[in-house]
C-alpha cells in the first residue's frame, strides 16, 4: 500500500507486545485513503510494563493518538485524564486520544462486536447468552451484552475464579458456570447466543476445544460466533455451520471496533457499513 506523507501528517499507531502481526495497519492505512485524511497509522512494539513511558514518548513525537493491544490496555487505564463510559466499564483502555496534551481513554471492543452482531441479524434484548472465557475479550463482550438488554450472561471458563469475578460486575444478570461437557451442554439446551471468547481453535495455538458435543444441544437456529479470526472459520463454527446455525468469526468485532476507533482519532464520522466492506476486500 502506498502512504503519500506530507510534513503535516499525523501519526497513529497499534502498541503491543506482541505486535508485529496486527492487521490494524492494514485497516486504518486503508480507511485513512479512503476518507483522504492526512493521518499514518504504524506498528510500535512496546514492550510489558513500558506503557507509561510509552505514553510520553507518544506525545513528544507528535502522535495523534493510537491504539493498545496486550498486556497494555489495563495498565493504561489510570494514565488517562478522560475516560468514556465503556473503558470504564470494562476497566480497560484500547483507543488513546491525544489532544492538548492530555489523554483521552476509549474502548470500542464491545461495540465493535454488538456491531458486527448486527451484521448476523442477532438481536440481544431478551435474549439468554451463553459466553466461553472470561479474559479480556469476555468481559467487554459480557457488559456490553448486558448494558444492551440481554436477559441472561452465563460465562463458563475453566478458571471458576475469573469467572464468578466477571459475573460480580453485573450479578443480577451474569452467572457462573463450569467449562466441562455435561455442563457446556446443559447451557448451550437453553441459550439463544452462543459465544466463544477463548483462544481455543486459534491459528499458532495449540489449544483446541477436547469435546464439541455440546454443540448438538444447540436449540435450532441459535447463532454461533467465535471471536478468532485466523482461521477464518474454526472448528467450532464449523461444527455449527454444518449444523445449521447462522456463525460469525471475529474478523466483524476487529473491524467495528477499528471504525469507531477512527472516529475518535480523527473527529470524522464514518460509514461503518462502507469502511467493513472496504476493509474487508483489502484483507
Amino acid at each position: 500500500m502506498q502512504v503519500e506523507l506530507t510534513n503535516a501528517t499525523r501519526k497513529l499507531c497499534v502498541i503491543g507486545d506482541p505486535v508485529l502481526h496486527s492487521k490494524s495497519p492494514l485497516i486504518q492505512n486503508t480507511m485513512l485513503r479512503a476518507l483522504g485524511l492526512d493521518y499514518i497509522y504504524l506498528c510500535q512494539s512496546v514492550p510489558r510494563g513500558q506503557a507509561a513511558h510509552w505514553l510520553e514518548c507518544a506525545r513528544f513525537s507528535g502522535y495523534a493518538g493510537f491504539n493498545a493491544t496486550m498486556p497494555h490496555k489495563e495498565d493504561l487505564l489510570p494514565l488517562m485524564d478522560v475516560l468514556d463510559e465503556d473503558a470504564r466499564l470494562y476497566g480497560a483502555v484500547n483507543t488513546i486520544c491525544i489532544k492538548n496534551g492530555k489523554y483521552y481513554g476509549f474502548n470500542t471492543d464491545g461495540r465493535g462486536f454488538y456491531r458486527a452482531l448486527a451484521d448476523l441479524d442477532a438481536e440481544i434484548p431478551g435474549r439468554r447468552v451463553t459466553l466461553l472465557g472470561a479474559g479480556g475479550a469476555a468481559k467487554a463482550v459480557a457488559l456490553k451484552l448486558v448494558q444492551q438488554g440481554a436477559a441472561h450472561v452465563t460465562v463458563c471458563n475453566r478458571t471458576p475464579g475469573r469467572a464468578r469475578q466477571l459475573c460480580a460486575l453485573a450479578p443480577d444478570k451474569m452467572s457462573p458456570d463450569a467449562f466441562d461437557s455435561g455442563a457446556l451442554a446443559r447451557r448451550a439446551a437453553e441459550t439463544d447466543l452462543l459465544i466463544n471468547c477463548t483462544s481455543l481453535g486459534m491459528t499458532g495455538t495449540t489449544g483446541r476445544f477436547k469435546d464439541l458435543s455440546f454443540l448438538d444441544a444447540l436449540p435450532p437456529s441459535v447463532p454461533v460466533c467465535d471471536l478468532i479470526y485466523a482461521p477464518a472459520e474454526t472448528e467450532l463454527l464449523r461444527r455449527a455451520r454444518l449444523g445449521g446455525h447462522p456463525t460469525m468469526n471475529g474478523l466483524g468485532m476487529l473491524i467495528y471496533q477499528a471504525v469507531f476507533a477512527l472516529e475518535h482519532f480523527t473527529d470524522t464520522a464514518v460509514d461503518a457499513a462502507a469502511m467493513a466492506a472496504l476493509v474487508r476486500a483489502a484483507l
